[in-house]
């Protein structure tokens, strides 16, 4: 993986030197992948690291009833049982940091979306998006045409730093302490490929808010979460952070800790960089169950975690990046195309005020306002994200934020422009009202595409969404704002956890057939930054749901006390009533009675589980050491290309490079902080694995690490044809002695 990227990017229409060089070798990963030269392990985490997934074909239709063999892709490439990145399409998931979207990156991504997926922009829970049924032939060409307009894939998933999420409000916001937007891009940009997060044993989650009583950043469930705060000093007011560490969702969730009250802005990414390197280090490797920091937290206990980031961050070496982003904190500001106005008193179109009332958010600058795009399921065509393009345009000068709600805004819109504004979106069809409300529910894939799904998040949320809507507007005016999280697993992809009222998919057997269900989680909390978690109740088929959400809400409408949040009101009532609410509700008649129960929404095939397969949201663990070997690899073929084409003086270079890189992989086993000067590298190879004797193969002895001494002195000057395919060679045993060295020192646990 390559050294931090370039933070400020390229122009537009150019692709950054760090983005071209890290897509050609993924490219050539690719390739060696398919000559069988890389391992599948190795070539899995590195491609996720990318962004590029496996996904399920399993359902045949998907939940809005489109036929997956409708789907642009090659009839006969879907077939049962275990499938491949070479045999069917997948998915990639594309970083949106902090959710910042300008015109041209909307117009790219649907474009990408027509040609190479099923014409479907998928926002995440992450502010990401996902294009599904991608062929990994053609995901090179794709991060190309991203690059060409600033976005970039790299790391949007595996075992290291994932996409930074900031809030969506941040510097219009009327309860922010100051805009975190230029601390999440500097933060996104400065870890992006920094030799201290390539080795980490889970995912590592950042999140930035800009308050801490509000639900946009959720930063008490992430990995590190930083709420903007402030303090007076010499008469002056410093901006820092509230830093918090440890916190995440998944089968058992856990809430960040408070690591420090206040870190200054010039201390925030040495502190960051200090955490990974803390996290790197001790964090579990083995055990992907127990590997995200929460567990190290929680087996360390807070106190002791915050002394080892101390003694971390004194040790660090100066770095310049630091507080380079300090002297540009307006670089990515917003800023209004359009004059300030004052919505008119009407007549306003049709279905305006309801839309008004639920979608728009008064910012703190007077005349403009925020408007929310209230997104089912998080999807949008190609043809809408266009046309959302130019509206952009004509309304905010093209600038768009996703959210975690799975939702995107609209900032610095002219009140005056409101009633325009939304005639144009209800014509594209994005001009739902509820953002916000119990209609504006929040879903993983789940069984759609996920091979971990095990119930139709997606199909749910639909049928509830339907439900109520068709209430048209009779809802009480206390279950009206409640929050509805839906999950296909119990992994929590959805955040059924902070919810009023969440759902996490479950199977049950009955008789001899499985039924899909769903757990009730009651009680969670997405305000106050996930404040509190909910938990599990009862299971219940999953055609029995939307009838558990209607006596939920019922019962909510009529016996709440004034006062009464919903979480307050779940704790008065307590579990043993609200079993009995929903206890008949969890009874499966027999397949005899009734089938309906045994297929799941959306999907009229009989349910099954026969068809997950192994989750790929983390991969498996792979050390630096083991990207370095691959890298070295992948460098010794490029030599051999070179060589083919006459450009033997590049040969023989590569070669060299390659020898060096695997050379500096195996000083990785020993000590972290390597420098890239070759001097420096050689000599420490000499020190740690010649004189130490670590290398020596058993058959050749010491004369494989001579390779590295003799191309060293030899250099590059001057060598003959023949010299140069001796190097290559030559290059070629050290690696493959590097590998037989690093597997002695690693030998691999024997199997149970």
């Amino acid at each position: 993986m390559p050294h931090a990227l370039s933070w400020k990017g390229a122009l537009q229409g150019q692709i950054a030197p760090e983005m071209d060089e890290e897509i050609h070798i993924y490219e050539t990963q690719i390739t060696l992948r398919q000559q069988g030269k890389i391992d599948e392990r190795v070539f899995a985490e590195s491609r996720l690291r990318r962004g590029v997934y496996g996904q399920r074909y399993d359902n045949g239709q998907r939940h809005d009833g489109v036929s997956v063999q409708q789907l642009p892709y090659p009839s006969g490439a879907l077939t049962k049982g275990p499938q491949t990145m070479w045999d069917a399409p997948g998915m990639q998931r594309i970083k949106i940091p902090f959710g910042g979207l300008n015109a041209v990156q909307m117009e790219t991504l649907a474009d990408l979306a027509e040609e190479y997926s099923d014409a479907i922009c998928h926002i995440t829970t992450r502010q990401d998006f996902q294009l599904h049924f991608i062929h990994i032939e053609d995901t090179p060409d794709l991060m190309r045409r991203l690059a060409a307009v600033g976005i970039t894939t790299l790391e949007a998933c595996g075992n290291v730093v994932r996409n930074v999420t900031g809030c969506p409000r941040a510097g219009v916001c009327r309860d922010e302490g100051f805009d975190i937007t230029p601390y999440a891009h500097a933060l996104t940009y400065f870890l992006l490929g920094h030799k201290d997060t390539q080795d980490f044993g889970r995912k590592f989650k950042p999140a930035f808010s800009g308050c801490a009583q509000d639900a946009c950043g959720l930063v008490n469930m992430h990995d590190l979460g930083l709420i903007a705060s402030t303090r007076v000093e010499h008469g002056e007011i410093q901006r820092g952070f509230e830093f918090y560490v440890g916190g995440g969702l998944g089968t058992v969730p856990h809430q960040a800790q408070l690591l420090d009250a206040f870190v200054s802005e010039a201390e925030l990414l040495p502190l960051a960089q200090a955490v990974c390197r803390v996290f790197a280090r001790l964090g579990e490797k083995r055990n992907r169950a127990r590997a995200r920091l929460k567990f190290l937290i929680a087996k360390l206990g807070i106190d002791e975690f915050r002394r080892l980031v101390q003694e971390e961050r004194a040790i660090l070496p100066e770095d310049p990046r630091w507080t380079v982003y300090l002297s540009d904190l307006h670089g990515t500001d917003d800023q209004p195309t359009r004059p300030a106005g004052v919505l008119g008193t009407g007549p306003h179109p049709a279905g305006f005020a309801s839309w008004h009332a639920s979608n728009v958010y008064a910012q703190r600058q007077t005349g403009y306002a925020v408007v929310t795009l209230c997104l089912p399921i998080g999807d949008l065509t190609s043809q809408q994200m266009r046309t959302l393009a130019a509206i952009a345009r004509r309304y905010n000068g093209g600038r768009a934020r996703t959210t975690v709600a799975q939702n995107i805004v609209l900032r610095w819109i002219s009140q005056a422009d409101l009633p325009a504004l939304y005639t144009e979106l209800v014509a594209a069809g994005l001009g739902q009202d509820g953002a916000g409300t119990l209609a504006d529910i929040t879903t993983c894939p789940g069984t759609d595409t996920c091979k971990l799904g095990i119930s139709s998040s997606r199909g749910l949320t639909a049928e509830l969404r339907q439900r109520i809507l068709a209430q048209n507007g009779s809802l009480d005016a206390a279950v009206r704002p409640l929050n509805v999280k839906v999950s296909g697993c119990f992994n929590s992809c959805g955040q059924h956890h902070i919810a009023d009222i969440g759902f996490y998919g479950v199977s049950r057997k009955v008789g001899n057939h499985a039924v899909p269900h769903f757990q009730v989680v009651l009680g969670g909390q997405s305000t106050d930054n996930a404040g509190a978690y909910g938990l599990s109740t009862v299971a219940i088929p999953s055609k029995r749901i939307p009838d558990a959400m209607a006596r939920l809400t019922d019962l909510y409408a009529k016996e709440r006390q004034d006062g009464d949040t919903f979480q307050t009101f779940i704790k008065r009532i307590g579990k043993a009533r609200l079993r009995a609410l929903l206890d008949d509700l969890t009874r499966v008649p027999s397949y005899a009675e009734d089938r309906s129960y045994y297929a799941d929404w959306g999907n009229p095939r009989e349910y099954s589980l026969g068809d997950m397969g192994i989750g790929e949201c983390a991969g498996e663990v792979v050390s630096m050491t083991q990207f370095g070997l691959a890298a070295s690899e992948r460098q010794v073929f490029e030599a051999q290309l070179f060589l083919e084409n006459g450009e033997s003086a590049k040969a023989a270079q590569t070669a060299y490079a390659a020898m060096l890189q695997a050379a500096k992989a195996l000083i990785q086993v020993q000590f972290i902080d390597v420098k890239e000067d070759f001097e420096y590298l050689v000599a420490e190879f000499r020190q740690r694995f010649y004189d130490t004797q670590l290398f020596y193969d058993p058959f050749a002895g010491p004369t494989f690490a001579l390779y590295l001494f003799h191309a060293h002195d030899e250099g590059l000057e001057g060598l003959s044809l023949e010299a140069v395919r001796r190097r290559i060679e030559e290059a070629r045993l050290f690696i493959e002695a590097a590998y037989a060295c690093y597997n002695r020192l690693n030998p691999q646990p024997a199997l149970p």
